[in-house]
């Protein structure tokens, strides 16, 4: 199948080393680690999730002021709610004596669009190389302003339907994400399960797009790489590889968490922390919840967030969300630039 768009200024194909450093929303992702894999070769990525535009406008001028090396912006894309009061109130009720525990109160369970617009008008003023979406795609209209600008546009997507959708929406590039990956599924159903077919597979049923494909999910040694680039994919995105970087804004107990594949030895998939399915280290929290947790992102988001950060404060990983991918015992600590050429394929 191939679709004619026309081409951007930038090309997945160009990259000297072809790994991306994906986008990871909450305080991994800084302008700091994004300059390092630019510079280095690789695509650095800023994460505007959870963030204002005029956050994600000071990240890309930052990440300018350090390099002029072609790097990207992801954004999640806002989505109808899923999820009724009654359901909201009752999953409340559960965590407070979480909350009591750290002496917070939980968050307003609100529903909003994360500044959309105004995160889109950043976007198309500074231009990016490179801008991405998660959770769903957006309007055909903005897609076409975006590459009117010059922007590489990458739409993140979990299966063939979803691709087919994206590419109709005028889509440059698509990232593969199995479910390896660590942090939040890119689904486009917010209620949606993981798809069981993994990584390789996915990227299998898709190759006959004849479309750029970005292999995301469990990519965290030169050996993945070398076997995600094997089965159609032109560039692999790891995010849980630098989650130890100098570089990056990982909080310490999630760092430490890494690190001790004694007592954190498995991940799960969970939605009690967002709403939404997410990779994570199987901890208390979600031994705890995960059979309560109803979904409805970002409800549950926002509900959770001053536990959580609490949480952090504390240096307790069993009340935080610890992210990670399959292959989180791979990691290490280390400047971005030697993380980046251990990805090396």
């Amino acid at each position: 199948m191939t679709i004619q768009r026309k081409s951007s200024r930038f090309s997945l194909e160009s990259l000297a080393l072809p790994v991306i450093q994906a986008p990871m929303a909450g305080g991994p992702s800084t302008p700091a680690l994004a300059a390092a894999v630019s510079a280095g070769g690789g695509l650095g990525f800023l994460a505007a999730g959870y963030k204002t535009a005029a956050a994600t406008k000071a990240e890309i001028e930052a990440v300018r002021a350090l390099t002029g090396a072609p790097f990207g912006v992801n954004l999640f894309v806002p989505q109808p709610s899923v999820i009724s009061a009654e359901a909201l109130q009752q999953y409340a009720r559960t965590l407070e004596p979480d909350a009591e525990r750290f002496g917070v109160s939980l968050g307003e369970p609100r529903h909003d669009d994360d500044d959309w617009d105004n995160k889109v008008e950043v976007l198309l003023d500074l231009a990016p190389a490179v801008v991405s979406f998660t959770f769903d795609i957006p309007d055909a209209a903005v897609i076409a302003a975006l590459r009117e600008r010059g922007i590489c546009v990458v739409a993140t997507v979990t299966g063939r339907g979803e691709a087919l959708q994206a590419l109709e929406a005028g889509a440059d590039a698509l990232c593969v994400q199995g479910p390896e990956a660590g942090g939040h599924r890119g689904t486009f159903d917010a209620a949606g399960a993981s798809p069981e077919v993994g990584l390789h597979g996915i990227l299998e049923e898709l190759r006959d797009l004849e479309v750029p494909l970005i292999a995301a999910g469990g990519i965290t040694t030169a050996a993945d790489s070398r076997a995600a680039l094997a089965v159609g994919a032109v560039a692999v995105q790891a995010g849980t590889a630098f989650l130890r970087a100098d570089e990056a804004g990982t909080k310490a107990a999630h760092r430490a968490a890494l690190a001790a594949p004694d007592r954190f030895t498995t991940t799960e998939v969970t939605h009690s922390f967002s709403g939404r399915n997410a990779r994570g280290l199987l901890n208390e929290f979600m031994r705890r919840h995960d059979g309560d947790a109803p979904r409805g992102y970002p409800e549950i988001h926002h509900l959770t967030t001053p536990l959580r950060a609490a949480a952090a404060a504390a240096g307790d990983p069993d009340w935080l969300n610890l992210w990670a991918g399959v292959g989180y015992r791979s990691t290490v600590e280390g400047p971005a630039a030697s993380i980046l050429a251990s990805l090396r394929p």
